[in-house]
């Protein structure tokens, strides 16, 4: 029986590879800077042992809640393609949204490469001239080739 644990992270660097990994662009280079919120993780084990044979912990997904500009965004979230069909995406990004309700917020931003998702969470398609600045798209390669990101918004 395989075995799903989310928590709590603190090591954001660790993050970073795996986004990268999963096709989320990543640049040191940020226009407006950026306070991280909360981190969380998936890792995955057999039963209740959450360690692969070697002692380690396999990230198999992820999550950043971040402010830009005073607003919420999601300034990551991916599940390692494997394990998309185990809603685990929705189990992520609920905890966000929780969270930034719980520190007051009532709307959240992201930029989408899978806006279908997210717009069966409730997100809506907006301007990017109407969100914080965050979209750092049109600086990559993959932009208007493989990807076709929309600045999305969720209002709570």
């Amino acid at each position: 029986m395989m075995n799903f644990k989310i928590s709590v992270t603190d090591d954001y660097e660790k993050l970073v590879p795996f986004f990268i990994a999963n096709d989320l662009e990543f640049t040191e280079d940020e226009p407006v800077p950026t306070d991280l919120v909360k981190c969380w993780q998936i890792v995955k084990g057999e039963m209740d042992d959450s360690a692969d044979a070697s002692g380690k912990e396999e990230l198999i997904g992820a999550f950043v809640l971040a402010k830009r500009q005073g607003e919420f965004i999601v300034d990551g979230i991916a599940i390692a393609p494997e394990y998309r069909k185990f809603k685990l995406g929705k189990a992520l990004l609920n905890r966000g949204i929780e969270e930034t309700l719980k520190l007051g917020g009532r709307r959240i931003y992201l930029v989408a490469r899978a806006p279908e998702f997210f717009r069966k969470q409730g997100f809506v398609t907006v301007d990017r001239k109407d969100a914080p600045e965050f979209f750092e798209c049109l600086t990559c390669p993959q932009y208007g080739k493989e990807c076709h990101p929309e600045v999305m918004l969720l209002e709570m």
